[in-house]
């Protein structure tokens, strides 16, 4: 019985093996061509549309990762290779990914980017400092002017972005330089604060200097009068071998130096946050208004984008649900039938389970890059305890009787698995790989947070925009892909269910 079962274990994983090579071969299609990301927030997705279309425009292929999630997604993204160029900040280099060789000027920081094999342009033009801001009704009730005059005022409420929350140029230090006493601090995503502060939910939150809705909501900017938040000047950062690998492109990326002026950067915030204009539509504008550059832009209809996205999530979903199927039944018959591995087995999977799925995603980074193979074994991983535990407890089930009976037949031990206990246990293995295809249609809507695409890429462009109609053309489809994904094991049933079981569960 060992050897069958240790058998069945060895065929299902070199099974899911191939799936995953095989099914992921497209990923690496097209790995020579130049990637560039954005962060996860409109202006800095607005930047790499700019750079994607400016060197399209010299005939250079270069794809766009748009809103890859914080900063260390994207920096540890850049010196893996996932990534050659984005656009960052020199505040936030210098006092957030290379805090610790405490950097005081822009050719310390040129110096430590190049130890690292990564190059940045000059700025360019605008600098997107952080900011506090406040509704200036209640700032003036208050005679608040400045950061300082926050200390009299403990009970304020702070909503910061929750990047802001652990930055090195963040809340922490801002606390101590200025002695803040406010304990009533939470996080919350950047473009949902000014929403809460609207409201009157919170009393202050973080901004970028550029951000549109500054002016939107008529909104007072404190003074910063310790200054404690350096310069943060837009540049690019690329990776060093890119200029051997695509000189053009480099080429094209540097004419954005010194061009774009801080009042066109709070404009194309504006167009994109406020008009709701396509992020790829304000790049062409301010390509053509800035370079005479006319870029076409074709923009997707609802049908087009549904395709789109349904065809990325299906992907992320039938690779790593079909790998865990494989994978999680032999582990579950191992359990049924080697207890104490059953144990562990079980329990590993459980604290698997355990894990925050986005937490998840972004500890595959390292390990597999960005994009959908993260995704994948993330969901694959998610997917393992419902069918392994499924398949453990309906083997385990199974009347002693009966099996007693197939052993008097003189069935040998993988015979009477594949012919009887399987078989029997077959309503209770579907139902755990239910289950799981249901957890991973939903779950694979984070997926979009690494670049994974899918049903999640509309629902974080709607949180982004304000839109509520773009997160339910995420939301919507998702929840009928999980009920359709039900369904279909539900028809599966009657293939591989003995039809004598399913009359007893009918009757």
């Amino acid at each position: 019985m060992i050897k069958a079962i240790m058998s069945l274990v060895t065929y299902s994983a070199t099974l899911t093996c191939l799936l995953c090579m095989c099914l992921l071969w497209p990923a690496t299609v097209g790995a020579q061509s130049v990637t560039v990301g954005s962060k996860n927030f409109t202006e800095n997705v607005i930047l790499g549309e700019v750079l994607r279309q400016l060197a399209i425009h010299d005939g250079e292929d270069v794809i766009h990762r748009p809103q890859l999630g914080g900063t260390q997604i994207l920096w540890n993204a850049l010196l893996r290779g996932d990534l050659d160029a984005y656009v960052e900040y020199t505040g936030t280099l210098t006092q957030e990914v290379l805090a610790d060789l405490n950097i005081e000027n822009d050719i310390a920081l040129e110096e430590a980017l190049n130890a690292q094999g990564i190059l940045m342009s000059r700025p360019l033009g605008f600098n997107n400092t952080y900011a506090l801001g406040m509704k200036p009704g209640l700032a003036d009730s208050l005679g608040i002017i400045k950061i300082s005059d926050l200390r009299d005022h403990p009970n304020l409420v702070f909503a910061f972005g929750n990047e802001f929350l652990d930055r090195g140029d963040g809340w922490p230090t801002l606390r101590d330089r200025y002695g803040l006493p406010q304990t009533n601090v939470s996080g919350l995503d950047h473009d949902l604060s000014y929403r809460g502060l609207d409201s009157g939910d919170t009393h202050l939150i973080d901004l970028y200097s550029t951000d549109a809705e500054i002016a939107y909501y008529n909104l007072r900017v404190l003074e910063d009068d310790l200054n404690h938040f350096p310069v943060y000047n837009a540049m690019l950062v690329y990776r060093k071998d890119l200029v051997d690998r695509a000189p053009r492109v480099v080429n094209a990326f540097l004419r954005l130096e010194g061009r774009i002026p801080e009042a066109d950067m709070v404009a194309m915030n504006a167009s994109a946050k406020i008009d709701k204009t396509p992020e790829v539509r304000v790049a062409a504008d301010f390509l053509e208004a800035a370079f005479n550059i006319e870029s076409k832009v074709q923009e997707e209809t609802l049908w087009d984008r549904l395709i789109k996205h349904a065809g990325a999530h299906l992907y992320l979903v039938i690779i790593s649900l079909s790998a865990a199927i494989l994978f999680a039944i032999p582990l579950g018959v191992l359990s049924a039938f080697l207890p104490r591995m059953g144990q562990v087995i079980l329990a590993l999977v459980g604290v698997i389970q355990t894990i925050p799925s986005l937490a998840l995603l972004v500890f595959m980074i390292p390990l597999v890059g960005i994009g959908g193979p993260p995704a994948i074994v993330a969901l694959f991983l998610y997917s393992l305890l419902p069918i392994v535990r499924n398949t453990y407890a309906g083997l385990t089930d199974i009347p002693g009787p009966l099996k007693e009976s197939a052993q008097a037949l003189g069935l040998p031990a993988a015979a009477r698995l594949r012919l009887v206990e399987l078989p029997m246990a077959s309503r209770t293995i579907l139902a755990g790989i239910k289950t799981s295809a249901v957890i991973n249609v939903g779950t694979a809507t984070l997926g979009a947070i690494i670049g994974a695409g899918g049903f999640g890429q509309p629902i974080l462009t709607g949180i982004r925009l304000d839109n509520v109609g773009l997160i339910l053309e995420g939301a919507i489809p998702a929840a009928l892909l999980a009920l359709l994904a039900q369904g279909v094991f539900e028809i599966m049933e009657r293939f591989f269910v003995p039809k004598g079981l399913r009359l007893k569960t009918q009757g």
